[in-house]
């Protein structure tokens, strides 16, 4: 049976050369060693940061095999193991002594008014104004009326992706073994005319929050998944809700997600 390994990486000289090292101690280990997804890989390791990392799950489209990362980053929420650390991953991974954490993502049916397109999100997706423009948007959740929102924009996040955009907006740390959707907001405006909430909104699992855009310009938003921005022509609506497609996120087996946040936060 092939023993394949996908390993991908940024175009930094540490990232290579950690490649470069990772791939020659997973050959002699007994791995086949590629640079894409293979039908056969058994496992995809992402070699950066954040940013690497979430890139790499988008580009093989979110895969069914566990996802690990090597941090040659700066926060390295995600890959949580240093390059000095790689032979004790390997041995831990061929030993099985890892843990998997089952991701959820967050679903987004964002509609113009020819069609509707479907992305998810490990993260979050974000509306906000083009152009750096004010956005005056309606929010509903459970097709109840919430407020009529005034600011720079809205983050929907995941538990997951709480530690990331959300968490730079003011938003609360969650822990992600809790189901829930965030809903945190962009430098609000209140007036006579829209009153926003100034913190965020919780929403159970299986809320759907739809916000419909009220626009002031042609074409004034954009929708950021994950960090990659996104503009669609003349939206009438993004429905964000909690997706049933997961990612299995290979963590080593002293992994505490507060010890972690104690470590990168404090």
């Amino acid at each position: 049976m092939r023993k394949i390994i996908t390993v991908k990486s940024n175009e930094l000289k540490k990232s290579i050369a950690t490649k470069n090292l990772l791939t020659n101690k997973l050959i002699s280990a007994g791995f086949e060693v590629i640079d894409y997804f293979h039908p056969d890989t058994e496992l995809v390791i992402s070699i950066g940061g954040d940013g690497s990392f979430l890139k790499t799950v988008h580009d093989f489209n979110f895969p069914d095999v566990p996802v690990v990362g090597i941090n040659t980053g700066h926060l390295g929420f995600f890959p949580d193991i240093s390059p000095d650390d790689i032979d004790r991953f390997i041995t831990s991974y061929i030993n099985e002594d890892y843990l998997i954490q089952d991701i959820p993502l967050l679903g987004a049916s964002i509609c113009t008014d020819k069609h509707c397109n479907d992305i998810f999100a490990i993260n979050e997706v974000v509306v906000k104004g083009d152009k750096s423009r004010i956005i005056h948007i309606d929010v509903n959740i459970n097709d109840r009326h919430i407020q009529k929102f005034s600011g720079d924009g809205m983050i929907i996040s995941t538990p997951t992706g709480s530690t990331a955009y959300n968490y730079a907006a003011g938003g609360s740390i969650v822990d992600p073994s809790i189901s829930l959707m965030q809903l945190t907001p962009l430098y609000p405006i209140n007036t006579n005319a829209y009153r926003s909430f100034t913190s965020s909104i919780i929403c159970s699992n299986d809320s759907v929050i739809n916000i419909t855009p009220e626009y002031r310009f042609e074409n004034s938003i954009i929708i950021v998944i994950d960090g990659v921005e996104h503009k669609f022509n003349r939206i009438s609506s993004i429905k964000t809700f909690m997706s049933d497609v997961k990612i299995k996120l290979l963590r080593m087996s002293n992994y505490e997600f507060w010890s972690r946040v104690s470590e990168k936060f404090l």
